[in-house]
């Protein structure tokens, strides 16, 4: 039996850890209570993290973790500290660092927008050369947040304003990661409170999901994310993708030069696209170095094993061995029920409701993330334009039963509202 000690790890991770390594033990070094909060104390954690494993009777074996920071950047300063396999701490960062990233992503490949920084303290303006529509964000943010699309320089503005007031709750810490590198001087300059534009990407977007080992990188899989008509929020994520096989086969292409050209090792990766099929153009989004756990359940019923598979074997000093379409279901799906509207959770789905839906869709995972009494604007981890009221994981025949499944699913789950100007409806 082996050691596995994992950085945030909850219920609904464990039992698929567990369902794939029958033979490891899997020990929580932090709960994902602990670590969830970006903001989180980095140097406090990983001093705690120390005390937590030179606590420990037994041997350490491996130390893996599925979140975003602080998550990402404590796996790799820990494992370096014990002695077990992991990435490389500035590797990491190179690709946690937005502006970091994009500089590393220009030497490997043209697949990226025009991008450079933006003074948070100066005079609203976009740098030379970057022209509307942009996106603006800090160079290290999560699930989107503070995260604004600017149309026109009154909008720019706005944003920056509402950038300046939050991006210390994950700057702060993620300055304190930084510290400890001898960092490129643009680096330096820059620090983890800077803020990037770059111009809008458009089209289909598409996920690589893949692993890097003893210096070579492997894409196993491509992930559809579908998008709420009209709107920046994510309706679903579905595997396998849709896209043509030959841009999937440039996705690995691009995929596997840009971790090259970084330096990650010995760890999982995903990395996110845009293809505009107008103009037949790919451009990388961002590059996240660890698995996306909100996968985990498509791998596992379209493939037969979560990509968990790939995040452990590869801790353990191993190569990991993903199976190919060997689960129950041709196509898979982890659906967004969301509200484009605030307002107080006046009644939510109860245990009643969730064992029907597991009852008539026996593979269904679902997870309420809206609560009664809940303030949909006070939900944290949220996109800028939405509030997530629900997930469901589901399995199907083809797309159109997926559909199907997921409308079925929105009736079983019912949400109620005060001062709420409409009930959300999924849109397809």
């Amino acid at each position: 039996m082996t050691n596995v000690f994992v950085v945030g790890l909850d219920a609904g991770n464990l039992a698929l850890l567990r369902g794939s390594f029958p033979r490891s033990r899997f020990h929580s070094l932090f709960g994902k209570s602990e670590v969830m909060p970006a903001s989180a104390d980095f140097p406090a954690l990983l001093d705690e993290g120390h005390r937590r494993l030179d606590e420990f009777g037994g041997p350490i074996d491996a130390i893996v973790g599925y979140w975003d920071f602080p998550t990402t950047s404590l796996v790799p300063a820990l494992c370096a500290d014990y002695g077990v396999p992991g990435p490389g701490l500035e590797p990491v960062l190179k690709c946690e660092h937005k502006y970091w990233s994009r500089l590393e992503q220009c030497k490997a490949a043209d697949a990226h927008p025009k991008f450079g920084l933006v003074d948070l303290a100066g005079d609203p303006g976009l740098p030379r050369g970057l022209s509307f529509p942009v996106w603006l964000k800090p160079v290290k943010s999560y699930s989107s947040v503070l995260a604004f699309r600017v149309a026109e320089p009154a909008e720019l503005g706005r944003a920056m304003a509402e950038i300046r007031q939050g991006i210390d709750a994950v700057g702060k810490s993620f300055d304190a990661v930084l510290s400890g590198l001898e960092l490129p001087p643009e680096i330096a300059v820059a620090g983890g409170r800077a803020c990037l534009v770059e111009e809008e990407i458009r089209g289909v977007q598409a996920t690589a999901e893949g692993y890097c080992y003893r210096g070579e990188p492997h894409v196993y899989g491509v992930v559809d994310s579908v998008h709420y008509p009209g709107s920046p929020s994510f309706l679903r994520y579905q595997y396998p993708s849709r896209l043509p096989a030959r841009i999937q086969r440039r996705i690995t292409d691009v995929s596997t030069r840009v971790i090259r050209q970084i330096g990650l090792d010995s760890t999982a990766f995903n990395i996110e696209f845009f293809w505009n099929q107008d103009v037949d153009e790919l451009n990388v989004l961002e590059i996240n170095p660890r698995i996306s756990q909100s996968h985990a359940q498509l791998f596992r019923l379209v493939d037969g094993v979560a990509n968990h598979h790939c995040m452990v074997r590869l801790a353990l000093g191993e190569e990991p061995e993903m199976p190919c379409r060997r689960g129950a279901h041709a196509v898979a799906a982890k659906w967004f029920l969301r509200s484009f509207t605030d307002g107080v959770v006046r009644s939510c789905p109860t245990e009643e409701h969730l064992a029907r839906i597991r009852r008539e869709m026996p593979e269904a995972t679902v997870d309420v993330v809206a609560r009664e009494g809940t303030r949909l604007a006070e939900l944290t981890v949220q996109d800028s334009y939405s509030y997530e009221l629900a997930t469901c994981c589901l399995g199907a025949r083809d797309e159109a039963e997926l559909v199907d499944k997921f409308h079925r699913c929105a009736e079983l789950l019912p949400f109620t509202f005060e001062d709420h100007q409409a009930a959300p409806s999924p849109l397809i």
